[in-house]
């Protein structure tokens, strides 16, 4: 396997850290060339100075000027703001562009990345929430490929690696989260904090609270669709606690695939970064003994609302995933405030779909304008809840 060079479009989140460990694990065979962040401006340096990267972006313009000052020794070119990103999928000889931006922010960088030529090893699913048809559609334009980052999307992908029989259904695992098995009542007086535990996974806040919620599941529900062209009544999502199978896919035989392993995102980002090359490491292998036994349960979508809201709009089209996942962004930050009760953002999820008209033919603009108007109407609706 050639050396490869990586753009990591938000190197100081939980997906950048661990693709960085990755990197470090392997110099013979990647280099972090590209590097941003938004705020986390005292860890992008010591990234850089460890990594020493070509490019390095600050999104943040009042960050500038530390960033700035604490590499001007070291080589790297510094650049500033969100315009930056562009210049950023677009470097010069940069093979593989890992987008671990979280929400709406990653979609613009991705459409940029493709029209560069770039492969994308897609961690921010909610590129393909929002405009999945657009998307695919220009990765197969442009000839590039779409490697999905995420454990269940990994999985899947695996598993049709060499595969071309046809999918009668493919399984998405979910661990079922903190509230696994709680009633509606139960779930009307949880805090952040107890949102904030996964049982299995070591992830940033909003995705934490998305696993809480399921809303990651009907997130990525929307993103299977797309990357595997598949028909909605062709996924289904069971809950499996132990988190040891990471997503099946069933053929129209009846012969089942399923992708195991340690929950260790490092094992997706990995094979995202050498496809379709494996590379040993020393990752923590899965013990059968440790685990004698793997569950699975039904999602329980009436008590978990998010999911079947995921769905619903999925069947509808149009802007309508567009506008769950801008709405989404904004309860899940009210929240994180609290500014909202766990039950209440289903709530303004489904009113927010209700007051904004479906409309299908997007591209690009259209996608970013109707998601800049369901935050506003998101927002309204959370200020005159709490009014």
């Amino acid at each position: 396997m050639e050396k490869k060079s990586i753009a990591i479009l938000g190197s100081t989140g939980s997906i950048g850290r661990q693709a960085l460990d990755v990197i470090r694990s392997f110099p013979d065979k990647f280099e972090a060339s590209v590097i941003t962040a938004s705020n986390s401006v005292d860890l992008l340096i010591q990234q850089a100075i460890e990594f020493k990267p070509k490019l390095v972006v600050i999104i943040n313009e009042e960050h500038s000027t530390k960033v700035q000052s604490a590499l001007a020794h070291t080589g790297c070119r510094v650049l500033v703001g969100e315009e930056a990103l562009i210049e950023a999928v677009a470097f010069t000889g940069v093979d593989i562009v890992l987008n671990a931006i979280v929400g709406a922010a990653g979609l613009r960088p991705t459409v940029e990345a493709i029209k560069s030529g770039k492969d994308i090893a897609l961690a921010n699913k909610e590129t393909l929430v929002m405009a999945g048809e657009l998307v695919m559609g220009l990765a197969q334009e442009y000839d590039v490929k779409i490697l999905p980052v995420d454990s269940e999307h990994s999985a899947i992908f695996q598993c049709l690696v060499g595969e071309e029989n046809k999918i009668e259904k493919i399984y998405l695992t979910a661990s079922g989260g903190p509230f696994r098995g709680k009633t509606v009542a139960e779930l009307a007086d949880v805090t952040r904090e107890q949102a904030l535990k996964h049982p299995n996974w070591a992830m940033g806040a909003k995705i934490t609270i998305d696993s809480a919620s399921l809303m990651n599941k009907g997130l990525e529900v929307i993103e299977a669709k797309w990357l595997f062209d598949l028909e909605v009544s062709e996924i289904d999502v069971i809950v499996h606690p132990q988190s040891i199978i990471h997503s099946i896919v069933q053929f129209e035989d009846g012969s089942m695939k399923a992708q195991m392993g340690a929950p260790d995102m490092r094992v997706p980002i990995q094979y995202a970064l050498t496809y379709p090359n494996r590379l040993r490491n020393d990752f923590k292998r899965f013990n059968f003994l440790e685990h004698p036994a793997l569950t699975f349960e039904c999602a329980d979508i009436d008590t978990f609302r998010n999911l079947g809201l995921a769905y619903d709009a999925l069947k509808q089209g149009g802007n309508r995933c567009c506008v769950l996942n801008a709405a989404n962004e904004i309860v899940v930050d009210a929240f994180l405030k609290d500014e909202l009760s766990f039950l209440e953002m289903s709530d303004i999820l489904e009113e927010t779909l209700c007051q904004i008209n479906n409309e299908e033919g997007l591209g690009l603009e259209d996608y970013i304008i109707f998601d800049q108007e369901s935050r506003l109407v998101a927002r309204d609706l959370i200020r005159k809840l709490r009014n």
